[in-house]
């Protein structure tokens, strides 16, 4: 019986059946039905094993104690439990079989416990990988919700500058055809001008070349009644010097002068150009002034050349065609004259045109202390150039510049203060020069943005203020009507001949002897 007793104890069935009725109770809310029913049939098993055991020691302890000790307690104890309908199914099972039995249920719950020890931490670890997924899943709903909110802005911006644009453009094209009808009613009117002035200029022509006539038949008439060389000389102190050369001269030399006169025009941009605008800017302040003056004194300066020009080639002309039979035609004979005595050529009377026409031009304003003689040298080189030029075969001009043209990069190039980006020209600096609607040299302009509009206010207030100038208020009097102060008449206002082709010197050598 001792045995027995101690088997029991040292396999702790007592024990194990304790950690399973723990182990059960903290795990019946987690477990299934099943998992709890068979919890419960293997604790009763074990329970029954350990009776069995029980039952056994108590038979072992009764034998020993004889047939009749024990008796009262069996019959006051066991036999009222025994009652209750309780039996033994394991009574009969060696105790090798129960052990073994109860070691494996213990391992296989041990197993079981372990399996979902994994399958509790494997579900943990997909909630928390669901949880991640669910956060990056709202990070890139709030990048697109972001991404969506930009592109509605940008098309919103872009709808925006779209419509600024085309009202920018409607304004530019309106502004461009105000301009486009005002260039062509100034053009009109300048056509209209020149018509007129060249009408008056040859009446004007047609009256000095009758008096060269007259002149030249008096001197004829003269030398044949006294035909002294010496009253010749008398005569003509300064006589025009002959020059021998081939017919054709001006074709032939015509590639060398086009090439000097572009490079002297181009000189005269970077060098004498330069000076008349420091020297004006010692008085005007404003570099915008001192920039038109210089511009308009260009353009003047050939229109008064070309003028003179024409006027000079009237004269030979007809007076060539007096006495001319030679085999080459009168027109390059004629070309080939003015070429030869280029030094003929009143460049002082253009000077004056030019000073003329620039005090009466409204575009431009000075101090009443400044004087448009003070750049009389760069008016003179340019007068001079620009009557070479007219020389050439085909001639040389300047292009037509009006404030508020479309800027052409191939006519002109901005100026370093330009806006770079503006379409239109506000105003010109220095004019380029062509031949036969080419460019060959560039020109110079400026151009800004939204500054016509405000040049043409300022433009008309400074026309009014200057009507009030003390220059014209005191060259409004009848002896001096248009002519600036201290400044002496032309030749051809005056009413005084030319000196070189209204004389009778010059009449005779322009007649047979400047061809002998």
């Amino acid at each position: 019986m001792a045995d027995s007793l101690r088997r029991l104890i040292n396999n702790e069935s007592c024990r194990i059946l304790q950690e399973k009725l723990e182990s059960w109770y903290k795990d019946y809310h987690i477990n299934s039905c099943d998992q709890n029913l068979n919890r419960c049939c293997e604790i009763i098993e074990m329970n029954s094993m350990i009776q069995g055991q029980l039952f056994t020691i108590l038979n072992q302890t009764a034998r020993e104690g004889g047939h009749y000790a024990g008796v009262e307690t069996i019959k006051s104890r066991l036999l009222p439990w025994l009652g209750t309908c309780f039996s033994s199914t394991t009574s009969g099972r060696p105790f090798e079989t129960s052990l073994s039995l109860i070691q494996e249920s213990i391992e296989k719950e041990r197993q079981l416990r372990e399996f979902a020890s994994t399958r509790n931490h494997e579900l943990q670890q997909l909630e928390k990988e669901l949880n991640s997924t669910r956060l990056q899943l709202t990070l890139v709903q709030q990048d697109l919700a972001e991404a969506q909110m930009a592109l509605e802005d940008t098309k919103t911006k872009s709808a925006t500058t779209l419509l600024a644009a085309e009202d920018e453009i409607v304004h530019l094209k309106a502004a461009l055809k105000a301009s486009q009808a005002q260039e062509e009613s100034a053009l009109r009117n300048l056509d209209r001008l020149n018509d007129y002035e060249q009408q008056v200029q040859i009446l004007k022509d047609e009256i000095a070349i009758l008096g060269a006539q007259k002149s030249v038949l008096h001197s004829r008439l003269a030398r044949s009644r006294s035909p002294s060389p010496r009253r010749c000389q008398s005569r003509s102190p300064s006589p025009l010097p002959l020059r021998s050369c081939s017919p054709g001269r001006a074709r032939l030399t015509n590639a060398a002068r086009h090439a000097h006169l572009v490079a002297r025009f181009s000189e005269i941009y970077t060098q004498e150009r330069l000076d008349a605008q420091n020297l004006l800017r010692t008085y005007i302040d404003d570099l915008e002034i001192v920039q038109r003056i210089i511009y308009v004194a260009a353009v003047e300066s050939f229109h008064a050349a070309k003028m003179a020009f024409r006027q000079f080639k009237m004269r030979v002309r007809k007076t060539l065609s007096l006495t001319y039979s030679g085999p080459e035609s009168l027109e390059d004979t004629v070309l080939d004259y003015i070429v030869r005595h280029e030094d003929l050529y009143d460049v002082q009377a253009s000077v004056n045109e030019v000073i003329r026409a620039m005090n009466i031009n409204p575009k431009i304003s000075f101090p009443p202390e400044v004087d448009f003689i003070m750049i009389s040298s760069l008016i003179r080189e340019l007068c001079r150039v620009a009557f070479s030029m007219q020389t050439l075969v085909p001639p040389l001009d300047i292009a037509f510049g009006a404030d508020g043209e479309l800027f052409n990069e191939s006519k002109y190039r901005r100026s370093y203060d330009s806006d770079f980006t503006a379409p239109l020209v506000v105003y010109h600096v220095w004019p380029a020069l062509i031949e036969n609607d080419s460019i060959i040299v560039k020109g110079e302009a400026v151009s800004k943005r939204g500054a016509l509009w405000s040049r043409r206010s300022r433009g008309k207030s400074r026309s009014r203020s200057r009507s009030m100038s003390p220059i014209l208020s005191h060259s409004a009097s009848p002896s001096r009507t248009l002519l600036p102060r201290s400044r002496s008449p032309s030749p051809i206002r005056s009413g005084s001949p030319r000196p070189a082709l209204n004389t009778s010197t010059t009449s005779d050598c322009l007649g047979p002897c400047a061809f002998t």
